[in-house]
């Protein structure tokens, strides 16, 4: 992203298309969150694409690389490629259990569990310069939207699972069975 791709992308969202769809506004914003922290994280020799996965292991240590895929919503070759990179950086070590030859197993290292007190200020930092301007009310109302949005968008996952029951019965999108009666409901809300 060059420089000013934030200042373009604001003026878009102002001028040209002030009421295209919610889920463009928010992809946008991710974004400009994602290039935020990105330079941050960069003047440590952190990659974004490792920040995640060092958040999970901060919580969460001693994982499988399956399990660090599902938790990061990635597929496990991006995973893997990022092991071996930060297990060359010295962040991680990666093992098999001698009693589950099968999988194997990533654990922080002192390098890589020392980067959170160096790392998550960085966060942090990008999260207050958002919400500049903004009050406590604001913020948690914001918070509370996309939250509800989040679980609109996961129950529609469940729904649409319920409907299709097997490959050979999904057609297109127009010949989906119509929305249950909650789904409905919250379509007329939208």
């Amino acid at each position: 992203m060059k420089q000013n791709d934030n200042q373009n992308i604001l003026r878009h969202w102002r001028e040209a298309v002030p009421h295209d769809r919610l889920a463009h506004l928010i992809r946008d914003t991710e974004r400009a969150f994602r290039k935020s922290l990105q330079m941050r994280l960069a003047a440590h020799g952190v990659p974004f694409g490792h920040w995640s996965f060092l958040r999970i292991l901060w919580e969460q240590d001693g994982l499988t690389q399956r399990e660090l895929s599902d938790h990061a919503g990635v597929m496990e070759p991006t995973t893997f490629a990022a092991m071996k990179t930060m297990e060359a950086q010295g962040y991680v070590t990666r093992r098999q259990l001698p009693s589950n030859k099968k999988n194997i197993y990533v654990y922080l290292t002192d390098q890589g569990r020392s980067l959170k007190e160096k790392l998550v200020p960085l966060a942090e930092e990008v999260n207050h310069i958002s919400t500049a301007g903004m009050t406590e009310a604001d913020v948690a109302r914001a918070r509370k939207v996309l939250l509800t949005m989040i679980e609109n968008l996961a129950q529609d996952e469940v729904d649409w699972n319920q409907q299709v029951v097997s490959p050979a019965t999904r057609g297109s999108v127009s010949e989906r069975p119509a929305p249950s009666a909650k789904a409905a409901a919250r379509l007329k809300k939208a």
